[in-house]
Parts: structure tokens; C-alpha cells; sequence
């Protein structure tokens, strides 16, 4: 029974050791999965799981090789302190915490006291100072991250310490001997979906080992996710990106549990947050999981003091498009050959009106029916000359300019069955006319 016992405490040490010292390559493997490598959750009804966000996904490869340090300096494990101000002074190595000024991003720490949500760190030359703590035992834990929250998961990530103020107390006070959870997101408030979700286990057995022998003391665990009252359970350390939240309020609860279902007793195991899901927001956060931002810029909020590189975007026009240069003048477009240049001239000049048309066409008529009125073998030429008076044809003449201005008003298809009346009728008055009436008038 004792060695059996000896096994058991041997199996958690290398486990705790195994666990802590999990490689950062192994963990991006588990981080990069796709539709075809993630365990499916089970099915609920509104949750559900997808892919990291293409642009988060670029961007990790920027920490393929980032194994960070994280050290608590003060307070020291079990120190009791005589104030309720206390300083804490963390140190980190292997990661550059920054926050950039523009996309208020950056790689960072998170950091918790007792129960209560975690701050984000960028900078840690300078101590923390916690005000007015309650008497009693406290417990800090703090991990490093990247911009968008999500936890490094290699060994000496993570730091944890308890302290006391002025004396012990049973609370905030967890159990070195059972496994511990952190919760870490989601917090806070969000603008677009999926949200991730992320925490961080300590001194949590290994699957293979707990599940070696049924009859050793040595549970198998799992954590039981409820998002708005729908819950599924987990076997796998690595982040998970859900949608399916409502819009406002939400809340989300993680529980260690064994393989019973039974929460494993220890602080900080059952854990409970209110989140808020607002798709107005439009912080970097939410523009790193649209994607309405570029990776030129988004780098931004990985590398310290990273320059971003301008780019120049042109358009070449197809050859087959002709070029048009909007600022010429129109009379300096050339013409193509398929359409001829159209030469304005004055309308006076090119384009007669109506009326001289039509007065024309008339005048031209008149001097037919003139010709016909007075047929050639009733009045010679020359007995026209010789025997009619000159005021005679002055008053034909005047006559005739009479008849044309009486009938310039008049359409000229009028004038033309005029015409050919008076020229079809056998019996018109002017050929009826004897020569010598006319003559005598």
C-alpha cells in the first residue's frame, strides 16, 4: 500500500514536471488545428467550435520560438506582510512586453489576485502596488501572453505565490497537493465572435498516467465549460474559439473535474464570468478577428517599435483600354478612326430654313405655270416684244409677285396640287384667253 502510495506521488511529480515542461512547438501543433484535426465538441445547441481567425493564426508564427520566464520577486511564498499595501515586483525573460501606442496591443502578463479577474502588464520595471487587502492569506498567479490573450503554455510561463497579511487564513489558500485551474478568458467585452477561450493548468496528471490503473488514487480529469447554461467537456490544455454568444450579456463558467464528474475541490477550481458581446466595438481585438486590418500592420502589436512598411497600391490599366486623360479639353481628344470629326459650322451657312425653302420651290413652280399659260403657238416672241404696252408687263409682273407672296405662307404640297390642277385642266381660263383679248387689255 505504501509503495503504491510512493508510485502515485511519483506519477503527479513527473506529471507537474511534464506538464510545466511541455514544449512551445507541440503546443502551436495542438494551436494551429483545422476542421479536420480539432476534437469536435459535443453537439449544444447554439455553441459551437471553429477555426482560430486566419489573421491571429499568421500572426502566432511570430512566438514559434518564444518560450518565456516568468518570476515572481516579491512577495516571497509565505512571507507575512505588517500592511495592507503591498508592492509586487515581477520579472520576465524571453518576452518583450510592450503595449503599442496606436492598436493598444502588445505582448503582456496576466495577472491575478485571489479570485478576482485578471490585469494586463506591459510593463514591468516598475512594482505593482496593491492597496487596502483584506487581512489574511492571498494568492498571485501570473503568465505570460500574447496581444490577442492568449497564454504561453512552456515551462516558466507561469509563476504562483501565496502570501499572507498579518496572519493565515483558510481562504485564497490553495492546495499544493491538488490539481489548479485559472481562468483566464473570455473577459470583458467583445466585438466580433468567435471568442476565444483559454486557462491554465498546474499540477494537473497526465491522461496516460491516470488512466494506467483503474484502482490507483490518481484521477483523470476534465474541464466542464457551461457558456449560457450549455455545457461540454474538455480533455485537451490548448484554446478553443467559439461562437454562437449572445448579443450583450454573457457568461461563462470552467470546472476541474475528474473523471466522475466531480469537481476536484480546491480554490480557484470553479470559476465564473460575465462577458459582454457588443458587435458596435471596434477595437484592434475585433479587427484582428475580421480581418479589417492588414498583416503589415498588425505586426505591429508583436514586434516592439515595429516599422511599418508604406505601401503604394497602383492600378495599370489594360493595354486593350484606351487611356483618356480627364484634364484635357474636349477639342483636344483626337477623334478615332471609326468615328469621323464632326466640323461645327453656323447654322445660317450650312443649313437653310424652312421658309427660303420653300419660297424657292415655289418661285420655281410659278415660273412653270407662267411658261404654260401662254402657249407657244398662240403668241410668238417677237409679237410679244413689238405689239404689248411696257406697262403691261410691268403689271404682269406685278401680278405674278403678288401670286408668289399670297402663296409663300401656304404649304408647299398646296402649291403642288395647285399645280397640277391648273395644269391637268384642259379648259384653264389663261389658255382659254384669245390673243386678242389679251391683246386689247
Amino acid at each position: 500500500m505504501i509503495t503504491k502510495r510512493i508510485l502515485s506521488w511519483l506519477s503527479i511529480a513527473i506529471f507537474s514536471w511534464a506538464i510545466a515542461g511541455c514544449s512551445n512547438d507541440t503546443i502551436e501543433t495542438v494551436q494551429a488545428f483545422d476542421d479536420t484535426s480539432k476534437a469536435p465538441i459535443p453537439h449544444v445547441e447554439k455553441i459551437s467550435e471553429v477555426s482560430p481567425p486566419r489573421l491571429i493564426t499568421q500572426l502566432n508564427k511570430n512566438f514559434a520560438q518564444t518560450k518565456p520566464q516568468v518570476k515572481i520577486i516579491s512577495p516571497t511564498p509565505d512571507q507575512i506582510v505588517k500592511t495592507q499595501n503591498v508592492k509586487v515586483k515581477l520579472e520576465v525573460q524571453g518576452l518583450k512586453t510592450f503595449k503599442n501606442e496606436e492598436l493598444k496591443m502588445g505582448p503582456h502578463l496576466h495577472f491575478f489576485v485571489d479570485d478576482q479577474p485578471y490585469q494586463a502588464i506591459y510593463n514591468t520595471d516598475k512594482p505593482i502596488i496593491l492597496s487596502d487587502l483584506t487581512p489574511g492569506t492571498h494568492t498571485l498567479r501570473v503568465f505570460a501572453s500574447r496581444p490577442w490573450h492568449e497564454s504561453f503554455k512552456n515551462r516558466g510561463a507561469y509563476a504562483k505565490t501565496t502570501f499572507h497579511v498579518f496572519t493565515v487564513t483558510e481562504e485564497n489558500n490553495p492546495s499544493p497537493t491538488q490539481p489548479l485551474l485559472t481562468y483566464s478568458r473570455p473577459q470583458g467585452s467583445y466585438g466580433a465572435q468567435p471568442i476565444m477561450l483559454d486557462f491554465y493548468l498546474t499540477d494537473a496528471p497526465l491522461h496516460v498516467v491516470a488512466q494506467e490503473s483503474p484502482d490507483d488514487d490518481i484521477a483523470d480529469w476534465r474541464i466542464r465549460v457551461t457558456v449560457n447554461g450549455e455545457s461540454f467537456l474538455l480533455d485537451q490544455w490548448r484554446p478553443l474559439y467559439l461562437q454562437g454568444f449572445d448579443e450583450g450579456q454573457n457568461w461563462v463558467k470552467l470546472e476541474f473535474i475528474d473523471e466522475n464528474g466531480t469537481l476536484i475541490k480546491n480554490v480557484f477550481n470553479s470559476t465564473v464570468r460575465a462577458i459582454t458581446y457588443d458587435p458596435q466595438l471596434k477595437d484592434t481585438l475585433t479587427k484582428l478577428v475580421t480581418g479589417d486590418i492588414s498583416l503589415e500592420k498588425a505586426q505591429a502589436v508583436t514586434i516592439a517599435n515595429y516599422q511599418i512598411k508604406e505601401q503604394t497600391v497602383t492600378k495599370k490599366i489594360p493595354e486593350s483600354t484606351p487611356q483618356i486623360e480627364l484634364i484635357a479639353p474636349i477639342e483636344s481628344i483626337p477623334a478615332t478612326e471609326s468615328t469621323p470629326p464632326i466640323e461645327l459650322t453656323s447654322p445660317t451657312e450650312s443649313m437653310p430654313s424652312l421658309e427660303e425653302e420653300k419660297v424657292e420651290v415655289e418661285i420655281e413652280k410659278e415660273e412653270t405655270l407662267i411658261e404654260e399659260v401662254i402657249p407657244e403657238e398662240n403668241i410668238s416672241e417677237d409679237n410679244l416684244l413689238e405689239e404689248v404696252p411696257a406697262d403691261i408687263n410691268e403689271n404682269v409682273v406685278k401680278q405674278e409677285d403678288l401670286e408668289i407672296e399670297n402663296q409663300i405662307d401656304e404649304p408647299i404640297t398646296q402649291v403642288e396640287e395647285d399645280l397640277e390642277i391648273e395644269t391637268s385642266s384642259p379648259n384653264s381660263e389663261e389658255k382659254s384667253i384669245p390673243d386678242e383679248q389679251l391683246l386689247n387689255s
